[in-house]
């Protein structure tokens, strides 16, 4: 049994017109410039709909309208309701038929139209809203065209109609060629396998009913999104947005942020700076630490722009940005996971923007509120842990303790390069950047045990990286054994922060004497300025046992205060832990 793309019964009575319109509530659906089109076009929304009529207008132009209607009511109620099935356009209209002319269709008319019944409740359960899957809606059955009727049917497709049946079926995964409107092999092809999966005869040639069915579930599914073009002044950009699924919420620098609507869990941010390379440059890493931009997925800079990827468990992210005239402009698009197809319909959308010469200022109402933790009241993702490391040759090899790393998804050097473990023992792991790293400088490593109670320094990221920074913390050489009598420990005088386990301890000379390690689980409460390193010893079997070459530090003499912050601020990393 044949099925047809209407979802609901209209009980819709037109009988054949002649004379002039009547001033009557109509639902206009096209307008044509030329009645050869106006016909064909008027001919196939007659196949699906009982109550089309088609009308001379001023000038050059044909309108195809459905009615009349008692009401503007009733109209608006049909309107809604072909509009939800993608029956007819989206743009479609409620006209008072003042300005029809005369009627071109149905062609050899009767004498009078009697209104069209108001549309009924649905013979069968319809949904409230639009479609967002593929399912088109299983209708009362018609009687079936045959193939020639068919075929005749498509001669009377204009360009567009030919495009949009190609894109509907590309949409729907069956065509997968160029959208050029030429019904070649592949067309066919993809024709046939549709008719195929849907249970119908397989000819290649779709009836009206199936080409409504196709078309029909397309247009509803993008309708769902509401694709509107935006002209957003004040940030300088115009670009179509998903209107459907978020609406404008503030202007936060440097982002027009447009929130989720109705729950749909969709978020947008135009991008809207001026700036230079430099800028974007900076754009890109500070977009990088926000929640919306997980860390998983490809991304890519240029000199001039730069995309930014991310999914996690919950979302997937797009940013693309680019620099043009003194402005960085872009968007970033936030979508819920398992939506991939209305996700990727409204990116395509989005990339099709442009830009005019209005951008954000730095400060813009709740912009100008300042939060460490935020940036344009967006909320910056933190690491699970941090901790230090330094590094310990040029490849950007970095040491650190097993305690900063053992529970650690992804692990990231400075908050930029990413890094992953190339060996963990003895309380120690070395970790290896993802990509070529040159690091300002690495450690200089000094065999000579400090004497007791001479000063020593701790570099490290006391304060998560909040600073920007390595700091240094100063303290004493107490004992070169641990408190059980290790004889690779050191016990050091000094009042460390977790943050900056994993450091390198310095000598005087600026030369690396030991590592920084967690304070041992002694079962007693120790006091606040007790502190242990793991030894240079056990450092250099360890490092050396994983092709490590150490580099031995040639300076003999004591640095300045600032020599030795700068030092210690060059070859220490910061080392993050994210799950």
């Amino acid at each position: 049994m044949t099925r047809y793309f209407v979802a609901l019964q209209l009980g819709l009575v037109a009988s054949l017109y002649s004379g002039t319109a009547l001033a009557d509530a109509w639902v206009q659906i096209e307008a044509q410039p030329s009645l050869t089109t106006a016909t064909r076009s008027a001919q196939t929304y007659s196949s699906s709909l009982p109550n089309v009529a088609g009308f001379k207008l001023a000038g050059r132009w044909h309108a195809i309208a459905l009615g009349p209607y008692a009401d503007d009511g009733d109209a608006e109620a049909a309107r809604r309701s072909l509009r939800a099935q993608g029956l007819i356009p989206s743009d479609s209209f409620i006209v008072d038929g003042s300005d029809f002319r005369q009627p071109f269709w149905p062609v050899g008319g009767a004498a009078v139209l009697t209104p069209a019944a108001p549309v009924e409740a649905p013979v069968a359960a319809a949904p409230a809203q639009a479609p967002t899957s593929l399912e088109a809606v299983t209708i009362a059955p018609a009687r079936e065209e045959t193939l020639a009727e068919a075929r005749r049917s498509e001669s009377t497709l204009d360009r567009a109609g030919r495009e949009e049946l190609q894109v509907a079926l590309k949409f729907a995964g069956f065509y997968k060629s160029t959208i050029d409107g030429s019904f070649g092999r592949g067309t066919r092809g993809s024709m046939s396998a549709w008719q195929e999966s849907k249970g119908y005869q397989s000819t290649g040639v779709l009836t009206t009913a199936q080409r409504a069915e196709v078309v029909g579930t397309y247009r509803a599914f993008v309708q769902s999104l509401g694709l509107t073009p935006v002209n957003d002044e004040v940030a300088g950009l115009m670009i179509d947005l998903p209107l459907g699924l978020v609406e404008f919420d503030a202007y936060a620098p440097p982002f027009a942020k447009y929130k989720s609507k109705d729950d749909s869990g969709v978020e947008v941010l135009l991008i809207s700076q001026s700036g230079d390379e430099a800028t974007l440059a900076g754009l890109y890493e500070i977009m990088q630490t926000l929640d919306i931009v997980p860390l998983d997925g490809p991304r890519s800079r240029k000199a001039t722009s730069f995309t930014l990827t991310g999914t996690d468990n919950t979302l997937s992210s797009t940013t693309e940005a680019r620099l043009q005239s003194g402005h960085v402009k872009g968007f970033t698009l936030i979508w819920p996971n398992g939506d991939d197809q209305r996700r990727d319909m409204a990116l395509d959308a989005m990339r099709n923007w442009s830009a005019t010469d209005a951008v954000l200022p730095d400060a813009y109402g709740d912009g100008s509120v300042q939060d460490i933790n935020l940036l344009a009241g967006l909320d910056i993702r933190r690491p699970d842990m941090v901790g230090s490391g330094f590094y310990v040759d040029g490849k950007g090899h970095v040491l650190t303790s097993s305690s900063v790393v053992d529970q650690c998804t992804n692990i990231t050097l400075d908050d930029i390069y990413s890094a992953k473990i190339v060996a963990n023992e003895n309380g120690m792991a070395l970790l290896a950047p993802d990509d070529t790293l040159a690091p300002p400088t690495h450690a200089g490593f000094d065999m000579r045990l400090p004497r007791l109670q001479s000063e020593i320094s701790v570099s490290g990221y006391a304060y998560g990286g909040r600073l920007g920074a390595a700091s240094l913390n100063y303290g004493t050489m107490q004992e070169h054994v641990g408190l059980a009598g290790e004889t690779d420990v050191l016990r050091l005088s000094l009042t460390a922060l977790p943050g900056e386990i994993g450091g390198p301890v310095l000598a005087t000379t600026g030369g690396v004497v030991g590592m920084l390690a967690p304070t041992p689980d002694t079962g007693r409460a120790l006091p606040d300025d007790v502190a242990f390193a793991y030894d240079m010893e056990k450092l250099a079997v360890f490092l050396s046992g994983n092709g490590v070459t150490m580099t031995a530090s040639e300076n003999t003499n004591d640095m300045s205060d600032a020599q030795l912050v700068s030092t210690g601020r060059d070859i220490t990393a910061l080392v993050s832990c994210w799950n």
